[in-house]
């Protein structure tokens, strides 16, 4: 089986600026992955080339083994992208926006999945509705029922929950891990590094147009060294026997950097033998965030 996105050696320059170097990878049939850089490292650019939307400069990309270039139609038609932006046509209802949308793949008598789509996202209510009078969080909706009317088994999502609710996000990412459970492949952008971390096995750092990192997340966290131990305390200012631990400070909290589980007894001890009160205490274990402000906060790339 071919995989669902392969990427080789793809590369996008914009005059002087290289948006994209030398890209390489591939994501296979069936996973939740995740896409993430900061603004400006290419994210978009390689979607759109993805999408054919933008062509590259060098390299290739596939899509279920289509061309995005060569074989477009085979390989648009496999794939359906949810846009960061709000786009939308303003002149008509929603279900007429989805029959149009589904007749631009050749689909028709697409009612029985377009109900269903309606339903998973809470759009049947607005079925009839004018795009227009939505709300953003609605139009977002929309934008996702688009990307999936007809029935693509790979979807990209560009910051698909950005400024909306959270009951919005929490039926949305039921829907897309059941089309992901359906053998669909997610590939996920997004700002909010604990939606990634909770739903997706892979992920891809870009960082000025090139791939930092790609591994699981799992292996990326177990990475982290240590923990933190974040208290409040019965004091402001710690003893002088405390103050070469590692540690910061925070609208009133303490947060202690620990090797082992070990240590945590250790700072106890020594917080019980200077006579100050644990007022409160909390144990953070790394997280994909945390690799992340590593990873983007290190030296930056040469250029090449």
């Amino acid at each position: 089986m071919a995989a669902a996105i392969e990427i080789q050696k793809l590369s996008k320059r914009y005059g002087d600026l290289l948006a994209l170097d030398n890209i390489q990878l591939t994501i296979d049939t069936g996973e939740f992955f995740a896409l993430l850089g900061p603004n400006g490292a290419g994210k978009t650019t390689l979607i759109s080339i993805l999408a054919g939307l933008t062509i590259a400069s060098s390299g290739q990309a596939k899509i279920m083994g289509h061309d995005v270039v060569a074989d477009y139609g085979q390989s648009r038609r496999k794939l359906g992208v949810v846009p960061q932006e709000l786009v939308y046509d303003p002149f008509f209802t929603v279900r007429e926006l989805l029959v149009i949308q589904s007749g631009y793949y050749g689909i028709r008598k697409n009612d029985a999945w377009i109900d269903e789509i309606l339903y998973r996202l809470d759009l049947t209510r607005k079925a009839d509705t004018n795009m227009r009078a939505l709300s953003g969080g609605m139009k977002r909706r929309v934008l996702v029922a688009q990307a999936l009317v007809h029935k693509p088994p790979v979807i990209i999502l560009d910051e698909p929950t950005a400024g909306v609710d959270v009951e919005l996000r929490q039926a949305l990412w039921q829907f897309i891990k059941q089309l992901n459970r359906d053998g669909h492949t997610i590939v996920l952008t997004t700002h909010y590094l604990e939606e990634a971390e909770a739903l997706c096995n892979r992920v891809a750092m870009l960082k000025q147009g090139k791939i930092v990192v790609l591994d699981s997340i799992r292996n990326l966290i177990k990475s982290i060294q240590g923990l933190t131990v974040q208290m409040r305390l019965s004091c402001e200012k710690l003893p002088a026997a405390l103050q070469s631990w590692p540690t910061s400070s925070s609208e009133g909290f303490h947060y202690f950097k620990m090797e082992n589980y070990p240590q945590i007894e250790l700072l106890l001890a020594m917080l019980r033998q200077e006579n100050i009160q644990v007022l409160d205490m909390q144990l953070q274990q790394p997280d994909l965030e945390e690799v992340f402000v590593k990873i983007m906060g290190a030296q930056s790339l040469e250029t090449p």
